[in-house]
């Protein structure tokens, strides 16, 4: 038989994951940050976009949240696979941020969230180059090199500080070891040893110490308080860990009342000093959702305009430009960025519309979390708002990734109101592994001196509560809290010497 080349016409179905897509897929699971540096980036790329200077002022009265027919989506069947969008007019695209709302069980509540727009400053108060107001936040190296430089006069010593200095870790320990020091500039140990112990007194207390009990000895010596009951209480941080002061008692010849002032003493100072230098400042979380009471007892749930980049499509420039231009190549660019400067809209519109769907249904599922605390915290996977707001458990994954909600009980990422379920005893309904967790915590909160709560005794308590929980299960919440076991917890309330 011979082989020949033919033609065949074969008929496939195959998802595409086209760049517009792709794209869209990208930006719904940014955070506010994230989308913001995004928009910016394409404010500069593209010439058809500007920034809507007109802000949410535009917007039309919020839509609520409730079940409503899916439209066709307009991006394609492919575009609904992932998004399954709603028509609406209140989006990001023509300046609005959006609003759900539904009933809640009654309870008072805060008339509102109110946010104020922070001013940004200005370099018309004055002459001169503006970034000569910049300052440089000073690290723990520069700190450290300017006392060196001061303290030690000789260059052979100011070398073996120098190596020094390079061996310290951020959180002011020192982690390179005299003998390889000593070895790499071809000098004695003990010349180390002696620039060494001379830069302990730098500042702050404590740095360059090779180990905890070190650290906590130099800041002591600092004060003045490294008398020998303290020495014997530092060459013991063991039993100090595990709450033995019966022991520490013995070992420091000291009464109960004066261990009780060393050990506060110990607990005022610094064990990683270094910090106080190179740590990075703590970033204020800008919430993506507001939620409110209503005067009718509603949640009111809405999308932060602070959070939302306002952009639009100048069609009035494009078509200025279109009929100046004669170039084919120009024309075909001017298509592009039309279509770029649409998608992007309409992809950012799509976002906030869908993030907003999401926290609604999550507000309503969760309902009790925010009219009576975290006890009425109620099991919930994303299989549970998938099928309630009809999208991909993928979707809700990238929408709650990142999103926070601030409530009348604080500012929670979307992600905390997931939690796994611990059956009931009576096979009723199941309970939140957070709500358990602050079962077990207030538990051991009210606890008595005279009467600690094991394990097996909390097991016992949240089993008439209707809680079906194993102790190993227990232990690892109160381990995962962080909370000693009924051992160290007796041996702290009681500490007798």
């Amino acid at each position: 038989m011979l082989l020949a080349p033919r033609l065949e016409l074969r008929q496939t179905q195959s998802l595409v994951m086209t760049p517009q897509l792709q794209q869209a897929i990208k930006l719904l699971q940014m955070s506010n940050l994230e989308l913001a540096a995004f928009v910016e980036d394409e404010l500069e790329r593209n010439p058809l976009l500007e920034r809507d200077e007109a802000g949410p002022a535009g917007a039309e009265a919020p839509e609520r949240a409730e079940p409503a027919a899916e439209a066709e989506g307009p991006f394609g069947p492919e575009f609904d696979d992932y998004w399954h969008p709603e028509e609406s007019t209140n989006g990001p695209a023509d300046g609005g941020g959006g609003e759900a709302a539904f009933g809640s069980p009654g309870g008072d509540g805060p008339d509102g969230l109110r946010w104020n727009k922070v001013s940004g400053g200005s370099f018309e108060d004055g002459g001169g180059d503006p970034l000569d107001s910049v300052h440089r936040a000073e690290t723990l190296r520069d700190h450290l090199l300017s006392q060196l430089m001061i303290e030690i006069g000789d260059p052979g010593e100011r070398l073996i500080g120098l190596h020094i200095v390079d061996g310290i870790a951020p959180t002011g320990y020192l982690e390179a070891e005299p003998e390889a020091i000593a070895a790499l500039l071809g000098c004695t140990v003990a010349a180390v040893l002696d620039v060494l112990r001379r830069m302990q007194r730098f500042d702050p207390a404590g740095i360059f110490a090779r180990s905890l009990a070190e650290c906590l000895a130099l800041q002591l010596e600092d004060r003045g308080r490294l008398t020998p009951a303290m020495q014997a209480l530092l060459a013991h941080l063991d039993l100090l860990a595990r709450r033995d002061r019966a022991q520490l008692c013995r070992l420091c010849q000291v009464d109960a009342e004066t261990l009780a002032g060393m050990i506060a003493e110990v607990r005022s100072l610094d064990p990683k000093p270094g910090l106080a230098f190179d740590s990075e400042p703590a970033q204020p979380i800008v919430p993506d959702i507001m939620m409110r009471l209503q005067s009718d007892g509603a949640w009111a749930v809405e999308l932060n305009p602070e959070t939302l980049p306002q952009v639009l499509v100048n069609h009035r420039y494009f078509t200025q430009v279109s009929r100046g231009t004669r170039d084919k190549g120009d024309r075909g660019y001017l298509a592009e960025r039309l279509q770029s400067a649409n998608w992007l809209v309409r992809s950012m519109h799509q976002r906030a519309t869908t993030i907003l769907r999401v926290a609604a249904e999550i507000v309503r599922q969760q309902h009790g979390f925010f009219a009576h605390g975290v006890s009425h915290l109620r099991p919930l996977v994303l299989r549970d708002i998938a099928a309630a707001v009809a999208l991909h458990e993928s979707t809700i994954s990238r929408v709650t990734s990142n999103k926070y909600i601030a409530t009348p009980r604080g500012i929670f990422e979307l992600k905390y109101f997931f939690t796994a379920s611990i059956q009931s005893v009576d096979g009723g309904a199941a309970h939140s592994a957070e709500a358990v967790r602050h079962r077990i915590r207030t538990l051991i909160e009210a606890e008595a001196a005279d009467r600690v709560l094991s394990d097996d005794q909390i097991v016992s308590e949240l089993q008439r509560d209707g809680v079906d929980i194993a102790r190993r299960t227990v232990a690892k919440y109160r381990e995962a809290m962080r909370i000693p076991s009924s051992v160290e917890r007796r041996r702290a309330k009681w500490a007798p010497c």
